[in-house]
């Protein structure tokens, strides 16, 4: 037993030993404010604002469409045969529906465009950053932009040096 506890402390203090001796360099950036002065992010936002505006100018359309419809419809309601009220009522309520999934596949379309668009920024400051760390000999690299890291001891901000990297 006492030979057990003995080799236990030994294991211990070798791995500590070996984790005291290892030089560990911690940088941060914040990845928010680098996205913010990437290059090609002002265009990517341009398109994306873009097709924004155009999907919403359709969608409007089709808005003003039902509420014209429908307002004709109440005007001559009562004048309407029953049959077709609940035609033109199955009508309104598919051009409503119509508009809804416009709508929704609208919001997919643009978040999809946008990580299309984004993507190819996104690698190169990761790429940067990388190539950064590995040159300047960080072992580790934290986002200080998204709030993830709780706690760290000072650390170097590696901005200036992506920013060189990049060419900002």
């Amino acid at each position: 037993m006492k030979k057990i506890f003995l080799v236990l402390i030994v294991a211990l203090i070798s791995c500590s030993t070996v984790m005291a001796q290892k030089n560990i360099k911690l940088g941060h950036i914040n990845s928010t404010e680098l996205m913010q002065i990437m290059p090609g992010r002002d265009s990517a936002q341009t398109i994306l604002q873009n097709e924004a505006t155009e999907l919403e100018n359709t969608l409007k359309s089709m808005s003003t469409e039902l509420q014209t419809r429908y307002n004709d419809y109440m005007a001559k309601q009562e004048s309407m045969s029953e049959l077709i009220k609940q035609t033109k009522m199955r009508e309104l309520q598919d051009m409503q529906d119509r508009a809804q999934e416009f709508q929704k596949n609208a919001q997919q379309q643009l978040q999809e465009r946008e990580s299309e668009l984004l993507k190819p920024i996104i690698d190169r400051a990761r790429k940067a950053i990388e190539e950064v760390a590995k040159e300047n000999g960080y072992t580790y690299v934290f986002d200080s932009g998204v709030g993830t890291l709780l706690y760290s001891q000072e650390s170097d901000d590696i901005m200036p040096l992506v920013k060189k990297k990049l060419g900002i």
